[in-house]
């Protein structure tokens, strides 16, 4: 696998956990049912099924990797989808973490 694949991998991960988190949260907190929930709890199983595609066999460096990817893709997916918008810290912020996602994933060893 290349490493152009390794990103488009971390974006896939991300829609199906902080996708299946929000499903979760809108069943229960926001009273809409526990198909919600059901899809929801799909959708994170997603997310470990597309988590061991990474190229690396390390599953603690995918791991911290994704963490990165996770708090960019959260508010992204916020402002899309709940209309968040994100001050200059949680922009900041969130540029650290994929910083922190390219030396952990693409720095050579």
């Amino acid at each position: 696998m290349s490493i152009a694949k390794s990103p488009v991998l971390f974006v896939v991960a991300a829609l199906f956990e902080i996708g299946g988190a929000w499903l979760v949260w809108q069943g229960i907190r926001e009273q809409r049912g526990w198909i919600w929930v059901g899809a929801g709890v799909i959708a994170l199983g997603g997310y470990g099924m597309v988590a061991t595609l990474q190229p690396d066999a390390n599953f603690g460096r995918i791991l911290a990797a994704y963490g990165g990817v996770f708090v960019a893709g959260s508010l992204v997916w916020a402002m899309i989808v709940d209309g968040f918008r994100p001050d200059r810290w949680d922009v900041a912020g969130a540029l650290v973490c994929l910083l922190g996602v390219a030396l952990i994933m693409y720095s050579p060893r």
